[in-house]
């Protein structure tokens, strides 16, 4: 069974930055789309960024392009979201999750997604 396990999280003030961790065990997801999505309390949950199988592709939600980055680290089996010129309307439960199936080009849909971990909190405030 694929765990997913997200670190990283925390409170910073805007502008700051952070970078999530989402370390994989159970299988290799170096041939699998992984994505972050978040979620605050009372909303649905977000798609935030995506990375197709082969770490070619990218996609991110129009509100952290230009400051978000995600990447993977298929020796580590980890994926990671750089986190920059965080603002509040950034604070939000983190997710990250893998693609059901393998060899895929990325995907804002969360249904397209079969592990998920446990979520990072992360609190921008002043």
């Amino acid at each position: 069974q694929a765990h997913l396990v997200e670190s990283g999280g925390g409170s910073v003030e805007p502008g700051d930055s952070l970078r999530l961790s989402c370390t994989a065990s159970g299988r290799s997801f170096s041939t699998y789309a992984m994505g972050w999505f978040r979620q605050t309390p009372g909303k649905e949950r977000e798609f935030v960024a995506a990375i197709d199988w082969s770490s070619r592709r990218a996609e991110y939600t129009d509100s952290v392009r230009g400051r978000f980055t995600i990447s993977k680290d298929n020796g580590k089996n980890t994926l990671y979201l750089q986190m920059n010129s965080l603002k509040p309307e950034d604070t939000a439960l983190y997710y990250c999750a893998a693609a059901r199936m393998p060899y895929g080009l990325g995907t804002r849909r969360g249904v397209d997604f079969g592990s998920w971990g446990q979520g990072t909190q992360v609190t921008v405030s002043s």
